[in-house]
């Protein structure tokens, strides 16, 4: 006699938060992103068990960049030197759900913009698009806890999503967020216990574990992608067990990653096909990985991988 199929059930689940504030809500966004739900793991449970659909948020960044490769500059060359027609193009025209500003320019080794230029920036976004917003400081500790909160203040009321915040740098951040209404991203490199003392942390300044987003340092395809598969896994297992303090939505890195890898940059390997689709292809790869460990939103940069991951989301998540 065959033994019946019975699907395993969990007790916990993983907060669902949504991201932008419409008129009504305060704020002047058109649109807003809901994410995160997810009562099983991907593949498992009924259709009421899956999170909401994931989404894609587009990489704007707030200086042009002069270290993109050819085939990553081509779709952006008109717009580079402008953050807001730049979002604009991501929206319009590749249907980004979510610009994130990556404010890569206001690192000391690189453009070493200063605060009255990052609000620019995100004033110009704001104004040019009516999507939420993901507000991404440029990693250097000083810097971010210099410039940051004076782009949350530009941003105050809009329910957008600012940081990274760390165990050893979370305090500035946390309260800045706190005080002008956006959700966290609390930050990790590649390890569960320190995602998890994070949360804590922040949760303990008085910021709700409710908003915040978790982001695990990501590895691009040929890059770590096991082990970043791994630990993601393992912290959406503890959410679904219970643990409150692991039940945030995932958000990963996979543009920036991804065009790291010599793989998807190098053009004078020509046993290795056309690096104009070699590039997007080993983005796509790399966030389709991750999505099946149940990453939630996931921060891209070619279109052409955009329209990949986006057909793979649409036919493995229900329709709404």
């Amino acid at each position: 006699m065959p033994v019946p199929e019975v699907a395993e059930s969990f007790a916990g689940q993983v907060n669902r938060i949504t991201l932008g504030a419409t008129k009504e809500d305060g704020g002047t966004r058109t649109s807003t992103v809901t994410v995160g739900g997810a009562r099983n793991v991907v593949y498992g449970g009924s259709v009421n068990d899956a999170s909401e659909k994931p989404v894609i948020a587009m990489d704007v960044l707030d200086s042009k960049p002069t270290d993109w490769p050819d085939a990553l500059v081509e779709p952006y060359k008109d717009v580079l030197d402008s953050p807001g027609d730049w979002a604009k193009k991501c929206v319009e025209e590749f249907g980004a759900e979510l610009i994130c500003i990556k404010f890569e320019g206001i690192h000391p080794d690189k453009a070493d913009n200063d605060a009255a230029h990052s609000v620019k920036v995100t004033e110009a976004v704001l104004k040019a698009v009516g999507v939420p917003l993901v507000l991404w400081g440029c990693g250097n500790s000083e810097k971010d806890n210099q410039v940051m909160p004076k782009v949350s203040q530009a941003a105050k009321g809009q329910k957008c999503l600012i940081g990274t915040v760390e165990e050893d740098n979370y305090k500035s951040l946390t309260a800045i967020a706190l005080a002008d209404g956006h959700f966290l991203i609390t930050a990790a490199p590649l390890d569960i216990n320190i995602a998890k003392q994070v949360n804590i942390l922040a949760s303990d300044m008085g910021f709700p574990p409710e908003r915040m987003v978790t982001f695990q340092a990501t590895g691009a395809l040929g890059y770590g992608i096991e082990y970043a598969y791994s630990i993601q896994e393992r912290q959406r297992l503890a959410a679904l067990s219970g643990d409150k303090m692991m039940a945030m939505p995932v958000i990963c890195d996979v543009g920036y990653e991804s065009w790291r890898a010599k793989e998807a940059k190098l053009t004078d390997a020509p046993g290795w096909g056309d690096a104009k689709d070699r590039g997007p292809m080993w983005e796509a790869t790399t966030a389709i990985c991750l999505l099946q460990a149940g990453v939630d939103i996931i921060r891209m940069r070619h279109p052409k991988a955009v329209v990949t991951v986006k057909s793979f989301i649409d036919q493995i998540w229900p329709k709404a």
